[in-house]
């Protein structure tokens, strides 16, 4: 078999995501680097970012946006430390974050009415058994497992509890159900191909009158924060931080939020990252050895694409350290604890010509490895 086209882009990684099609680093807004994140200039550039996130999105009138310390995982920290305690609480989860998040629930927070519903990779679980009384924690996308929630209806609109969503792979790829969701949390470095170490952080106006009304009866360490005196603090929503940010991933991050707006806002983002999963789709169809980890397209992932071979971890990873190897794709092994196999990173920053030309290569690599 001869193969000539390599991809022009071979970053096919799920966190930190390839960057933007063309991207360049020089390009960036740094008039701000060496200046206070506090000043004038510095709290624009933060507030601006908080602004054209929830401009893009379409988030409803009265939802907030905050910068927060320690990506997707401090953003969805602060918000289970701050809010979960006095309701039950529903955990769906159904990959690796998703578990991490139930562990600190019982075993850091150690809450005792917490309800455990677990389906195995690939799979949902029952989302039916939502209890509308209680506080819901779930992943909209498995990050490590390619299940994705298909929508949102099982959340009831008149619910009492708080649905709290780790919606890091995403966000800015998926259509997301913003009235039902009361707590999102996501990073840069997924579907913009963001810089690492920052979390953005969604609240509802129900969000808000729980943490005005309610005081967790554990410490929380300052970065945790969201009130004083009761009250929520309004600055950290506004482009003031917890902690001090690189105003250099700001700028990065407006970088992206630009080039969202350039190729049709969030629905050309969404439809971007649907396309490059289609191009993965035919390639499966056509291919017997190869499959999805999803049991069902419905639930099937357009970003963190996670795929099955029919081979043996050893041969997996020879086909893996192959296209490494040879500058087809970089960082596509599934996640430490899923089931061996691929996971290529589909989002909207990745270019479906990239798809098309690795993917020969890859069943190139497949025949070889297990001739």
């Amino acid at each position: 078999m001869t193969l000539s086209v390599k991809p022009a882009n071979p970053n096919f990684s799920s966190g930190p995501c390839s960057k933007r099609p063309g991207y360049d680093l020089s390009q960036l807004d740094t008039t701000i680097l060496g200046r206070s994140h506090r000043s004038k200039p510095g709290k624009a550039m933060l507030k601006k970012a908080i602004e054209d996130t929830h401009e893009i999105l379409g988030l409803p009138e009265g939802y907030l946006v905050g910068i927060v310390p320690g990506s997707d995982t401090g953003a969805m920290e602060m918000a289970m430390w701050s809010l979960l305690g006095s309701r039950p609480v529903d955990v769906f989860h159904w990959e690796s974050f998703g578990s991490g998040w139930l562990t600190d629930i019982l075993k850091q927070l150690k809450l005792d009415n917490v309800n455990n519903y677990l389906a195995d990779y690939g799979q949902l679980p029952d989302l039916s058994q939502a209890n509308p009384a209680n506080d819901v924690v779930f992943t909209w996308n498995g990050t490590t497992s390619g299940v994705k929630v298909p929508n949102g209806d099982w959340i009831a609109d008149d619910r009492e509890g708080l649905t709290l969503c780790d919606a890091t792979s995403a966000v800015f790829a998926m259509d997301m159900p913003w009235e039902k969701i009361d707590v999102a949390t996501f990073s840069w470095q997924k579907v913009l191909g963001g810089e690492g170490a920052h979390g953005v952080l969604v609240l509802s106006p129900r969000a808000v009158a729980r943490l005005e009304s309610y005081t967790p009866p554990w410490p929380l360490p300052k970065i945790f924060r969201l009130t004083k005196g009761g009250k929520l603090i309004e600055g950290i929503f506004q482009g003031a931080t917890i902690n001090t940010p690189s105003m250099l991933c700001v700028a990065d991050y407006l970088d992206a939020l630009n080039w969202v707006k350039d190729i049709g806002g969030l629905a050309g983002a969404v439809s971007k990252s649907e396309n490059n999963l289609a191009v993965v789709e035919q390639f499966v169809a056509a291919n017997d050895w190869i499959d999805f980890l999803a049991d069902s397209k419905e639930i099937r992932s357009n970003t963190s694409v996670c795929l099955t071979l029919k081979a043996s971890p050893e041969q997996v990873k020879a086909i893996i350290q192959r296209l490494d190897q040879e500058a087809i794709a970089y960082d596509i092994g599934a996640y430490r604890d899923a089931p061996a196999g691929l996971r290529i990173w589909c989002g909207a920053t990745v270019e479906a010509s990239d798809l098309q030309a690795m993917l020969p290569w890859l069943k190139h690599a497949y025949e070889t490895v297990t001739a």
